[in-house]
């Protein structure tokens, strides 16, 4: 699984920009599908159908990852960025990036003042991302046009797969290539004779800037019953605003609630009963702060009955996100079980 995380987080996919994730999981999928195919919007949707007669089930993953995109070079070589998706402005100083130029990749720091001249400075003001700038080394705009960079090409973190003693791992981009890397593996290692029912997943776009792919997905496919597999956000750091209610190293988050979603309770205690039934660690969530693709998923067709797997996370959103391989598996097993044990779309219906 580690290898997986680290060729897919190696890919660059900022929002509007996941042509090269998405073409790196079409290649790896469509022999193994029974229909892969890639809509307007950019989204992959593969079906995968079960030997035996059940529900179709819809499972997205999304593809792309909060980064920048190059809005203007200055004469002195410069270059200033615009956001694609949440960032903090607190964290962006002296980060180091990569830009992903029409001649290769070019590494760059997003620049920030000497120690020496803080005495000079208000120490107290957070400066906002539209004063920063990125050093690619170049001397003048010129020499930025030469490395093959332009208005407009997207804006990575460089911070690759990294374990971190000897089950966690930190990395960017986790949120979500985590859940794309759960979803590729459950296609590729479940039995698919024992499965009852279709699955149809989605590897959207555009997530972080409003579910837009998911939303464009929805529009064409007729589930039954839908899962998010996503990174979220743990409570379990120092800080005064954390609650303690989701950790990291406790297994698999079950989302009863969010900001997009009231996850259909008829999804998420089946989620709990088979994660009881087969030892799989779990944790409940209910978390205001976040959104998933289940947000667009559960409001598509005639209203679908949507859960979400989360894939505990640290620091998201940054250059640097932490996840416990523990937690990864307990995830991607979840997932698996819950294709293997689904019979009927009655499981899963509001009134049953």
């Amino acid at each position: 699984m580690k290898d997986i995380i680290k060729e897919l987080i190696s890919i660059p996919g900022a929002c509007g920009q996941e042509q090269k994730v998405i073409s790196y999981l079409y290649k790896r999928l469509k022999e193994q599908v029974d229909e892969c195919h890639v809509n307007g919007l950019g989204d992959l949707v593969v079906v995968k159908k079960g030997a035996l007669p059940g529900p179709v089930l819809a499972v997205s993953a999304h593809t792309d990852e909060v980064g920048f995109i190059v809005k203007k070079i200055e004469n002195n070589g410069l270059i200033r960025f615009e956001k694609l998706g949440g960032h903090d402005d607190r964290i962006l100083l002296s980060q180091k990036v990569i830009v992903d130029g029409n001649k290769g990749p070019c590494p760059g720091v997003i620049g920030t003042i000497s120690a020496h001249m803080q005495k000079f400075d208000d120490t107290s003001r957070i400066r906002n991302y539209r004063e920063l700038y990125i050093d690619v080394g170049a001397a003048d705009s010129e020499e930025v046009k030469e490395m093959g960079i332009q208005v407009g090409n997207q804006i990575t973190w460089d911070t690759p797969f990294t374990m971190a003693g000897s089950h966690r791992a930190y990395g960017h981009a986790f949120d979500d290539r985590c859940g794309c890397a759960i979803l590729v593996k459950a296609i590729e290692n479940v039995d698919f004779t024992k499965v009852h029912g279709t699955l149809i997943g989605i590897f959207s776009t555009q997530e972080e800037v409003g579910l837009r792919g998911a939303h464009a997905a929805a529009n064409a496919i007729k589930p039954d019953v839908a899962l998010a597999v996503d990174t979220t956000a743990v409570s379990d750091t120092p800080e005064a605003m954390m609650d303690q209610t989701l950790s990291l190293g406790k297994g698999a988050g079950i989302k009863i609630m969010d900001a997009s979603l009231l996850a259909s309770k008829a999804v998420w205690t089946f989620l709990q009963k088979i994660a009881e039934e087969n030892n799989i660690p779990y944790q409940m969530e209910i978390f205001t702060g976040i959104g998933t693709d289940a947000g667009a998923l559960h409001m598509g067709y005639d209203g679908v009955p949507t859960g979400v797997i989360s894939i505990p996370s640290r620091y998201a959103h940054s250059s640097i996100e932490m996840i416990d391989m523990h937690d990864f598996e307990a995830c991607e097993k979840l997932l698996e079980t819950f294709l293997l044990n689904m019979k009927d779309k009655e499981q899963f219906q509001f009134l049953r």
